[in-house]
């Protein structure tokens, strides 16, 4: 895992560039929020190839679990990626409401993320 640094408006961002899934667990999602508070960043960029499958199904709650987390501890995360491929409203909805908080956002393009987080 390789952590790439941004910073726009002396905010600074962490992009998670890696080959493999970093997140499988709430535990990961965590451990990984952690550690980038812990280098000073701000908010976080993740791809979506990066997360386990299990975290577009809603049902089993990791999505909702690590979402809460940041948002507690005030970190900001954007993940990258092909949404259209998720059809159930239910994950729709998820994205749309998460969209809207300006916190958490899932974006299809890394400009669009660094964009978000230099509002």
């Amino acid at each position: 895992m390789l952590i790439k640094s941004h910073t726009i408006n002396g905010v600074t961002i962490a992009e998670i560039i890696s080959d493999t899934i970093v997140i499988e667990s709430v535990q990961d999602g965590l451990d990984l929020m952690g550690d980038v508070y812990y280098q000073g960043f701000d908010k976080v960029i993740m791809y979506e190839e990066n997360i386990t499958p299990d975290f577009f199904d809603l049902k089993n709650k990791i999505a909702g679990e690590i979402l809460q987390k940041f948002s507690n501890y005030r970190i900001g995360l954007a993940i990258v990626g092909d949404f259209s491929k998720y059809k159930s409203k239910s994950m729709k909805d998820f994205i749309f409401e998460s969209n809207k908080t300006q916190h958490i956002n899932f974006v299809t393009m890394l400009e669009e993320a660094l964009e978000n987080f230099s509002k």
